[in-house]
């Protein structure tokens, strides 16, 4: 999966080149951008993981139309994520915007990490906010099913960062 980062850089790239439609598919995952004139359009699309008897079905939600004041050329950007088959109750997500951390120090192991058991106190990872860094916890007892963030990466507020398997 691409990082946030990764696909700014891409819009940057796509704005300033003559190209007007791109698409980049990896590991399940698909980003396609559109430059459009004075309104962009944005499609999201959520395809689930394919299994031996479900068939892939692509449900494609409204268009979001903007009309932009100044003829600025951003692309659109379409982006299609695989949805996990494991099972889980809880989403932990990030209460800020900032830069995850799975570990105390870069020379430590992870707070938690797939098949790990939490409790309800118990720190899972820290968001780095401003110069602070912030605990992260549980929130609820179970087990990890699913890490959805990696080591460094920039989170959103409300992002989910983990998956929970409660008891």
């Amino acid at each position: 999966m691409l990082k946030v980062q990764e696909i700014r850089e891409l819009i940057k790239l796509i704005d300033q080149s003559s190209i007007n439609e791109f698409t980049y598919e990896t590991d399940g995952a698909t980003v396609s951008m559109k430059k459009t004139g004075s309104e962009s359009v944005v499609h999201k699309e959520v395809v689930q993981a394919p299994s031996k008897e479900t068939p892939i079905v692509s449900t494609p939600s409204e268009p979001v139309i903007t009309e932009d004041k100044a003829e600025d050329k951003t692309p659109a950007v379409t982006e299609v994520k695989k949805e996990s088959s494991t099972d889980y109750d809880h989403e932990i997500v990030s209460p800020m915007v900032g830069t995850f951390y799975s570990s105390p120090s870069p020379e430590s192991d992870p707070y938690v990490s797939k098949g790990s058991t939490v409790k309800n106190d118990s720190v899972v990872c820290i968001v780095e906010a401003m110069k602070l860094f912030n605990e992260i916890e549980a929130e609820v007892s179970g087990e990890i099913v699913e890490v959805l963030v990696e080591n460094g990466e920039l989170v959103e507020y409300g992002q989910p960062l983990f998956r929970v398997k409660t008891k």
